[in-house]
């Protein structure tokens, strides 16, 4: 290719177009592409003189505009949002903690309880065995004095039966006449 070929071709696809490839002079009524020329420039100026692109302008400046709120707004309410999320982890957190402190202090009230109850049911234990070993020691006064009671009747009877035995009227007078003189001598 040459220096000049590119311009060329270039000129001869512009000559080949539609508005050259009709017949007869361009400005005629007869040659459509004046007519669509002419039909293009008129709409043109009733767009023009109609301020379409003006209005056209305005509305997507106002729909541009509505976007931009949309988007605004949208930035906002994720602001927000996020905000919230922040404010709702925070409490969480709080409660959290909260909850931590409330079971915390719950395992020592508990604790102090159990060492509460142990005591007491030590302390109630005690007094339980004080009053068994009263009781026990009652029982043990009891029964040693009953079995002294039964001794003495025992022993009452057994010196009955032996002086039973080795008394005698006569030696039995005697011991009644003695006690009488002893019991007379000590009231005078």
């Amino acid at each position: 290719m040459t220096k000049h070929a590119l311009p060329f071709g270039l000129v001869l696809t512009v000559l080949a177009g539609p508005a050259l490839a009709a017949s007869g002079p361009f400005v005629s009524l007869h040659n459509t592409n004046f007519i669509v020329l002419v039909a293009f420039l008129v709409f043109v100026g009733i767009l023009l003189y109609y301020k379409v692109p003006g209005t056209v302008a305005g509305m997507l400046d106002k729909r541009s505009a509505g976007i931009q709120s949309e988007l605004d707004e949208a930035r906002s309410l994720r602001e927000e949002a996020q905000a919230l999320l922040a404010s709702y982890d925070r409490k969480q957190k709080d409660v959290q903690v909260q909850a931590d402190r409330i079971v915390s202090a719950a395992r020592d009230e508990a604790a102090r309880a159990a060492e509460q109850a142990k005591a007491d049911i030590a302390a109630s234990v005690a007094r339980r065995m004080a009053a068994a070993e009263e009781q026990l020691a009652s029982a043990q006064a009891s029964a040693i004095k009953a079995v002294r009671d039964q001794a003495v009747t025992a022993a009452v009877g057994a010196a009955q039966d032996v002086i039973a035995a080795q008394m005698t009227a006569d030696r039995g007078n005697k011991l009644i006449d003695d006690a009488i003189a002893t019991v007379e001598a000590k009231l005078h």
